[in-house]
């Protein structure tokens, strides 16, 4: 029966002796062995599965198949027909914290907001549940956060009882239950009273703190992020350590970071704002100098490390300087080929035709309209040869010519 396994007998259990009762392998062909009992907690819940050791080997997996629980091993358990079990310990609290801290918060949004869970998430670092709620305030959430931790430091018991259905009746439940045998209660008195299946402490106390660190919108759901126990600790200290960092590359105290920073990001934002207008003047100049060099009619190009929208730009300077041009540009990126091809007003061949020769050379896609295209592709020719044959297309479908 379930509420013989060793991990709901005495969840604070972190070594046993168990017979073994069946050895195999996986899909995989990863070992696994299954035990009479276990002190193992098989992954469900939402609580991830133990880790630990049978007989020094070490246990990647536990979980519940058909009644059956597996624990799957990094070797195989040679002849063995007893194990001692050492359940790692670390990560087990940290889930016994994690998960009855779960329950706590979600206990507290249905009290205060009515709001329900209706999923729970125990990862590596965070912990997350989502809320049956388009929006969550600022307020809420400090209130919310508030009535948890009062419950955690009022060290309140934290109980747990098999019951019948016929016995529910008699519970709060502050969700329906999805089993009808061999239910499972977690109980925190005059607050919770809860179906579950996890580990829990066996009191609010040892929780330790909850602290909320973030919300966001899942669909028309709100999944609020948050730590327990000794994940606090950590996220205390990992953001001690950024800030104290933010603050040395800053020259700024640590409590005048965020206006160190709102300078920073006025500077920065200035100096892009004069860099983008010399880059505009340097393209303005850099088309009056390739107008110089047009022959025909044609203005064409070749460049080496140069965005398609620098392309873009430069190619309209140059149509807009002069209304008889045609502009021919590439930029060869490394394996990739970029052009644009425009053309000035008075100029009546469309660049779709140009486009049109351009691509299959480039195994390339592109768009635009007459008087403008792009597209890119593989370096499957050489940009010199890209635009030579731009040229020769733009001439044999009656380009505009200029002696």
């Amino acid at each position: 029966m379930l509420k013989d396994r060793l991990y709901y007998v005495d969840p604070y259990c972190q070594s046993f002796t168990a017979n073994v009762v069946s050895t195999s392998q996986d899909e995989q062909g990863q070992p696994y062995v299954v035990l009479d009992n276990t002190a193992f907690y098989p992954e469900g819940g939402g609580q991830p599965a133990d880790t630990g050791s049978l007989n020094g080997i070490s246990v990647l997996y536990v979980e519940d198949v058909d009644g059956e629980i597996r624990h799957t091993l990094a070797e195989s358990l040679e002849g063995a027909t007893e194990v001692e079990g050492i359940i790692d310990w670390k990560r087990r609290f940290d889930h016994m914290q994690q998960h009855a801290g779960q329950h706590i918060l979600s206990a507290a949004f249905v009290e205060l907001f009515d709001f329900p869970t209706v999923s729970f998430h125990l990862g590596k670092e965070l912990v997350s549940i989502d809320l049956d709620t388009e929006e969550v305030s600022s307020e809420q959430l400090k209130a919310v956060e508030r009535l948890a931790n009062d419950v955690i430091l009022e060290n309140r018991p934290i109980e747990t009882k098999w019951v019948t259905e016929d016995e529910l009746e008699q519970y709060s439940l502050r969700k329906q239950l999805s089993v009808t045998d061999e239910i499972r209660l977690v109980i925190i008195p005059n607050f919770d009273d809860n179906g579950c299946g996890g580990t829990h402490p066996n009191s609010t106390g040892q929780v330790s703190a909850l602290k909320i660190l973030s919300t966001e919108k899942q669909k028309r759901k709100v999944r609020v992020h948050f730590v327990c126990g000794g994940r606090v600790l950590q996220q205390l200290q990992q953001k001690n350590k950024r800030l104290t960092t933010a603050s040395q590359l800053l020259s700024a105290p640590e409590d005048g970071v965020a206006e160190a920073v709102e300078k920073l990001l006025a500077t920065n934002h200035s100096l892009e704002k004069s860099l983008e207008e010399a880059q505009e003047s340097l393209l303005a100049f850099e088309a009056k100098e390739l107008l110089n060099t047009q022959h025909q009619g044609v203005v064409k190009a070749v460049f080496t490390g140069r965005t398609v929208q620098q392309l873009q730009k430069l190619a309209k300077l140059l149509v807009t300087e002069n209304d008889d041009t045609t502009a021919l540009l590439v930029a060869d990126n490394e394996d990739r080929l970029q052009f644009v091809a425009a053309r000035g007003a008075a100029v009546e061949t469309s660049m779709k035709q140009i486009s049109a020769a351009a691509l299959p050379l480039i195994n390339g896609k592109g768009g635009g309209n007459d008087a403008f295209v792009q597209g890119g592709g593989e370096r499957t020719v050489t940009a010199v040869d890209l635009v030579s044959a731009m040229e020769n297309t733009f001439k044999t479908t009656g380009g505009t010519i200029h002696a």
